[in-house]
């Protein structure tokens, strides 16, 4: 509902990566660990290159 109000913390994300977050909040716990174990080492590696760059 705030995401469709515009409110809230889901609000500044895209109807697709909302349903994205959505499927794979259902995964189990050992799969789900697989998606976010590379979103944080790509979260990571960005970041670090945005420091060296500096």
């Amino acid at each position: 509902m705030d995401y469709l109000a515009g409110e809230g913390v889901n609000a500044s994300f895209d109807k697709k990566t909302v349903n994205r977050m959505q499927e794979i909040e259902s995964l189990s716990p050992a799969i789900k660990e697989k998606p976010f174990f590379f979103i944080d080492t790509v979260l990571r590696d960005t970041k670090a290159q945005k420091a060296y760059a500096s």
